[in-house]
């Protein structure tokens, strides 16, 4: 077996087997754990006394669709010729290496799978190709890569390009690690940065064509991408990276030096927390039922440490289609006038074994208020001091008629005024009907909301 049998050592290749061994890299089913990873380990220790290989990757169990082990006698798999033909090769690639599989775990393998690892990757990734092509091309504009990511005047290609850097050491991490699918969900995460924050957010830059600045950075984020993951979507990336450069392949290039990246983790963690202002925004927005394309007034951002996010509020509005938006402080007073207070709860399973029947006092002090917070960070419930892992503290925000209320996953919590919504909404009706957009029987409509409470009085109808 390898690394002895293969080269018939020891009767010969004596030089190649003392420079090859222990193998880098071995990848087998799991079942092998006590076949040949077993005989492997005691061959390398009774006779050299050091391991047979380096690392390992062992594989769980391929099910088909109908959850029963994939057999050819079964056909209860996707026919895979279809699925190249669809698809392509790199689907079914990132579809097993993005699985639990290589951690052990069994794999149903579906087309909707497949499909998914397309819409989520690949689309996204060779979208933002054909989207710089072809503005690029418009613009008549040859990109070059970026030397002095200090220079860009919009942070967000600063931000890309230092998101780029960290996903790039974090990319380099996981492979060396052989975690694969940790890497495939980082590379998932970072696209979707890319297209729905970055691209998206600076289409009217690609548009207007003036400035070689957006093209250049998306033309350094692609070239680094492909070569990233050119070993899990060879085929893709080739093709990409191909255009982009008029190179003769992306295998045949270096790794990118993480190093030479641009890193600013101050605006990164900045522009990280704007995406989850807007991100908690819109879920407001559609909780409520009003559209991006509504105006609303304003919205408080209420956060640890405001000043990190200061002049960040034209994107934020942008965003969320508002007028103005503030960024306070989450411990002043003006946070406080939202009524956002604090919740405890306490897990029965985990402290039930330490308190015993004092558990349900504790439940019962978390459910009445009966609780409090120190300024060590003890939480006593019901006059019974808890540990940590026994409860979860968490801010809950209580929203009202007026103001919908969301908290922030890094802490703090938006407040989004609905009260100005009817004024903002009968300006936005007013410009439409003053445009003819508005057929008869909209029109009848259109004239019923103005009659309407709090639209404003009949005989300002337009």
């Amino acid at each position: 077996s390898m690394p002895f049998a293969q080269v018939h050592y020891p009767f010969e290749n004596q030089q190649w087997f003392d420079e090859h061994s222990p193998a880098d890299f071995i990848v087998e089913y799991i079942g092998q754990t006590r076949g040949w990873f077993y005989t492997l380990h005691i061959l390398a220790t009774a006779l050299f006394d050091k391991p047979a290989f380096e690392a390992c990757i062992s594989h769980g169990i391929v099910l088909g669709s109908d959850g029963n082990k994939m057999s050819k006698s079964l056909r209860n798999y996707p026919d895979v010729s279809e699925v190249f033909d669809r698809d392509g090769a790199d689907a079914m690639r990132w579809f097993l290496m993005a699985s639990p599989i290589l951690r052990g775990g069994n794999l149903v393998v579906t087309e909707q799978g497949i499909r998914d690892c397309v819409r989520q990757v690949m689309i996204p990734l060779w979208n933002s190709w054909s989207f710089f092509g072809l503005y690029a091309n418009l613009a008549g504009h040859e990109a070059q890569a970026v030397s002095d990511a200090s220079a860009l005047e919009d942070p967000l290609d600063r931000y890309v390009l230092a998101k780029l850097g960290q996903w790039v050491r974090e990319m380099t991490d996981q492979l060396d690690s052989y975690a694969i699918a940790e890497a495939c969900e980082s590379t998932r995460v970072f696209l979707d940065v890319l297209t729905n924050w970055y691209i998206r957010g600076s289409r009217e830059r690609f548009w207007d064509g003036t400035s070689p600045q957006p093209f250049d950075t998306l033309h350094t984020v692609l070239e680094t991408v492909c070569r990233v993951v050119a070993p899990l979507l060879p085929l893709t990336t080739e093709e990409i990276w191909r255009g982009l450069t008029g190179g003769r392949s992306v295998h045949l290039t270096d790794w990118p030096q993480a190093d030479a990246l641009p890193a600013d983790d101050t605006l990164v963690a900045a522009m990280d927390a704007v995406r989850e202002v807007c991100s908690a925004g819109s879920a407001l927005r559609k909780a409520a039922g009003l559209r991006v394309r509504l105006p609303l007034t304003s919205l408080d951002v209420a956060v640890p440490d405001p000043a990190l996010l200061h002049g960040f509020e034209d994107i934020v509005a942008g965003e969320l289609n508002l007028k103005r938006v503030r960024f306070i402080d989450v411990e002043s007073d003006e946070a406080a006038a939202h009524g956002l207070s604090s919740s405890l709860t306490v897990h029965a399973r985990v402290a039930g074994p330490r308190l015993g029947k004092e558990v349900q006092t504790a439940i019962k002090g978390s459910k009445t208020g009966d609780w409090s917070l120190d300024a060590d960070g003890v939480v006593t419930s019901g006059g019974i001091a808890l540990v940590e892992g026994e409860y979860t503290l968490e801010q809950v925000a209580t929203s009202s008629d007026d103001v919908a209320i969301s908290v922030l996953p890094g802490g703090g919590f938006v407040a989004l005024d609905y009260a100005s919504w009817q004024p903002a909404r009968l300006r936005s009706l007013l410009v439409c009907a003053s445009n003819g957009q508005f057929k008869e029987p909209e029109m009848a409509a259109f004239s019923q909301r103005l009659d309407a409470p709090g639209m404003g009085e009949p005989e300002r109808r337009v």
